[in-house]
């Protein structure tokens, strides 16, 4: 009785991690297809990442909704030209994720380009459309 438990109880375990990694790979493409729609100004891809309900806060203090977001990276002027994650940590709570992840993003908006160093702060919900971002703020990290 006991080995059997211990079988059982093994492949649960296992089943669970899979289904975790399964996850957090889900998470992580949907901030990718954030990242992409951000730098190609693909408002399409973007309006199937972002969540209706979504606070997206700049290091500047600035808070959009979704569709000021999605105004904004349409906008001539918006020019992201590269997005780069390091650190990145995903924390999975039922249908709730959390991503934390520093990032050197590149604009072009007012002339050259210059890269900011940030701290970045995303939460996914697991909807019928698949994960979609909900929540962003972002802080300059510190020089150091």
């Amino acid at each position: 009785m006991k080995t059997a438990f211990s079988t059982l109880f093994a492949a649960l375990a296992c089943c669970c991690l899979l289904t975790a990694a399964d996850a957090q790979k889900d998470v992580l493409a949907a901030l990718d297809g954030w990242r992409l729609g951000t730098i190609h100004k693909d408002t399409a891809l973007l309006n199937k990442v972002l969540h209706k309900d979504l606070t997206y806060t700049h290091s500047s203090g600035l808070e959009q909704t979704k569709a000021d977001n999605l105004k904004a990276v349409a906008a001539p002027h918006y020019r992201i030209l590269a997005i780069e994650f390091s650190n990145t940590t995903v924390r999975i709570f039922g249908d709730t994720a959390i991503v934390k992840t520093d990032a050197d993003v590149t604009s072009a908006s007012s002339g050259s380009p210059a890269t900011s160093h940030l701290i970045l702060l995303h939460v996914f919900v697991k909807t019928p459309e698949g994960w979609q971002m909900i929540a962003r703020q972002a802080t300059k990290k510190e020089a150091k």
